[in-house]
Formats: C-alpha cells, sequence, structure tokens
C-alpha cells in the first residue's frame, strides 16, 4: 500500500508535466500554422477548413484579395511600413469577419489573402466584399503619418456551382479560387474595388458607400501608394 502510493506521488508531477508539455506543444503547432505578421492561418491550414465549410454550407464565398500599391509603399517608406500593412491587413479580417461564424482567412503569400465565409442568405455578399474592401483600405498608422493601400477583391459563391453541397466535392474549392481569382483581376484591371461573377458595375465602383474617383480611392488628403 505504501508503496502504491508513493508511486502516485511520484507519477503525479510527472502526468502533470506532460499535460502542460502536451498544451505548449498544441499551441506551438497551431502557431506554425498561423502567418507571423497578419495573425491569419497559412495556405494549408486554411484549405483544409476551406474545405470543410464547402461540404457543410449551401452558401460559402470564396475569396481572394490583392493588395494595390504594396510594391510602391514598399519602395516609398520602407520595408517595416509594408510590415505594419499586412498587420493592418490581418485585423481588416477579423473586424470584417466578425459577425460571420465559422470563416476562416488566410495570408497565401505576399500581399495575397483569401477567405472563405458561410452565409446565411447568398444576397448579403456584396456586403460582406463591400464591408471587407472599406475595412483594408481604411488608412493605418506608422511613422506618425496616415498611410493607404488599395485593394482588389474578387469573390465565388459555391452556391452558384453545386447548388447541392453533397455534390461539391474536393475539386470544389479549386474551382471556386479560381474564378474568385479572375474576378480579382476583373477589379483589378478596373481599377481596384471588388468584383464577382454577376456583380453590377455599380457595386464595382463603390467606395465606403459613396461614389470615388477609382475603386478604392480615398480623400486626396491621406498619403496612398499608387
Amino acid at each position: 500500500m505504501n508503496d502504491l502510493l508513493a508511486m502516485l506521488s511520484t507519477a503525479g508531477p510527472l502526468a502533470g508535466g506532460w499535460g502542460i508539455h502536451g498544451l505548449w506543444m498544441r499551441r506551438c503547432v497551431s502557431a506554425a500554422r498561423r502567418d507571423p505578421l497578419s495573425g491569419l492561418w497559412t495556405r494549408a491550414p486554411f484549405e483544409r477548413r476551406a474545405a470543410r465549410l464547402l461540404a457543410r454550407n449551401p452558401h460559402t464565398a470564396v475569396v481572394l484579395v490583392d493588395l494595390d500599391g504594396f510594391k510602391a509603399l514598399n519602395d516609398t517608406f520602407g520595408h517595416a511600413a509594408g510590415d505594419a500593412a499586412i498587420r493592418s491587413v490581418g485585423g481588416s479580417f477579423a473586424g470584417a469577419l466578425a459577425g460571420q461564424p465559422g470563416a476562416v482567412a488566410a495570408r497565401l503569400g505576399g500581399d495575397e489573402f483569401a477567405a472563405a465565409v458561410p452565409l446565411a442568405d447568398p444576397v448579403s455578399l456584396p456586403w460582406l466584399l463591400s464591408g471587407l474592401h472599406d475595412e483594408i483600405t481604411a488608412p493605418f498608422r506608422h511613422g506618425g503619418r496616415d498611410l493607404v493601400l488599395g485593394a482588389s477583391i474578387g469573390a465565388a459563391l459555391s452556391s452558384d456551382l453545386f447548388p447541392d453541397v453533397r455534390r461539391a466535392g474536393p475539386e470544389s474549392l479549386s474551382v471556386l479560387l479560381r474564378l474568385a481569382d479572375e474576378a480579382m483581376y476583373a477589379a483589378k484591371r478596373a481599377g481596384g474595388g471588388w468584383n464577382y461573377p454577376g456583380a453590377t458595375e455599380q457595386r464595382c465602383t463603390t467606395a465606403a458607400g459613396r461614389r470615388a474617383g477609382r475603386p478604392g480611392t480615398h480623400a486626396p488628403h491621406r498619403e496612398e501608394a499608387a
């Protein structure tokens, strides 16, 4: 009996130590899957989570974002300003998707980002894209000045291609990413803003709820990297 109590008293701290170690390891693994600047998922964990969303939700928006003027900002204000911009975009995704339970967002690399967002109703897609665009193109503070970047955003809606969610197989995400990519480049060719198949010109060329000189632009007194 005494031997058993002695063994248990020795095993207790050891088990506790292993529990703490396991928690630490899980946190390390999770951190390795996150982009260190933006705090968003990296590509591989994003794709796994996005694929699960597509298999469970009838209306999932797949969104691609490319920053406009990012290289010019780096060249003009230095790489620290570029890092600040990436951190700001990470916060922008968090703000824009705060009311979208289950949404996942990622930094794919450089100044390219993605999100998969389950929607209760597909008609809310324009408001989602407009809100995300407004968040990303809002001024961010660096070096004592307000800096602004533009953004080109493209999206594709799963229910437009896969009305029956049960038929959304592993290839669905790649198809939707390709369509979102095409929509994003269409927005970029138009000067920025957001776009998706079926979007009207008026939807693409509004910024912060008002007409702009070109999509994604802001008031001229703010410094913007062109």
